[in-house]
């Protein structure tokens, strides 16, 4: 079965608990819609029916991915940039990184075989 990304499902576990917590407070009867949202966004998330079983399910596979919170996670924003001698201007790599040939090139030693 797919699973959603940790964070993802951090997310709507905590989302999820906050708001069930607001509403414990506030002692309303009626659930509010963004929390039955949020329950069945979690029950979807983790092959389940009951907010019950999808909290045990979601928890349990936090805990096996060895999930925490975002807070505490380094964020990588783009890839970093490869040594300026990784790179090659030879004609048949096109100036592309080392070792990177393009398709054309290569279909057109295809060609001449």
């Amino acid at each position: 079965m797919l699973m959603p990304l940790p964070a993802t499902l951090y997310r709507l576990l905590t989302e999820y608990e906050t708001l069930l917590a607001e509403e414990t407070a506030a002692s309303t009867t009626p659930g509010s819609q963004r929390l039955h949202d949020v329950a069945y966004t979690l029950c979807v998330s983790t092959g389940t029916r009951e907010i019950s079983d999808a909290l045990d399910t979601a928890r349990a596979y936090l805990a096996r991915a060895g999930a925490t919170p975002l807070s505490d996670r380094r964020v990588i924003t783009s890839p970093p940039k490869p040594p300026a001698s990784a790179v090659t201007s030879s004609p048949a790599a096109g100036n592309l990184p080392h070792g990177l040939v393009s398709l054309a090139s290569t279909a057109h030693r295809a060609d001449e075989r």
